[in-house]
């Protein structure tokens, strides 16, 4: 079973995290033209790193919100309640 309100709780704090990794003052701490990762500067590595993170993050967050809707489904098929007859025409 997934707890959606954990998976929910984490993906937002991670962009809470994220945000402040990116903009001031969390951005100052890496404004290094060097090293080079990957061939970039450092202080495009890192940015770029948080928006491949950041697709990952939602891409957990999609696949937790599909896996809690078909357990509801699922759920909602053993225990449902008992159709009420419908009236006939008059």
């Amino acid at each position: 079973m997934v707890n959606i309100r954990a998976v929910r709780a984490g993906v937002a704090g991670f962009f809470v995290l994220y945000l402040l990794a990116v903009i001031w003052p969390g951005a100052l701490l890496f404004r290094k033209a060097e090293p080079f990762i990957a061939g970039v500067p450092y202080a495009l590595f890192w940015p770029a790193l948080w928006i491949i993170l950041g697709g990952v993050a939602l891409a957990i967050l999609d696949r937790a919100e599909s896996r809690a809707e078909r357990e509801e489904a699922i759920g909602s098929e053993d225990h449902r309640p008992p159709t009420r007859p419908t009236m006939e025409n008059p």
